[in-house]
């Protein structure tokens, strides 16, 4: 756990943006929505590392 799962959401949410930005540019419904689906998920993973790490100190 620590620094390679912050790595990991981190790629996700990029991941997510990306799918979205080519859904938009290709007005692709479902990739727009995978996109956002990606990024909710990194988001969530990093809020999980964020409470970890509170607790930690």
């Amino acid at each position: 756990m620590g620094m390679d799962d912050k790595i990991e959401n981190a790629a996700e949410q990029a991941k997510g943006k990306m799918k979205e930005g080519v859904g938009d540019a290709t007005d692709n419904e479902k990739m727009q929505a995978e996109g956002k689906m990606d990024q909710a998920s990194g988001d969530l993973k990093q809020a999980g590392e964020k409470a970890k790490d509170a607790f930690k100190d």
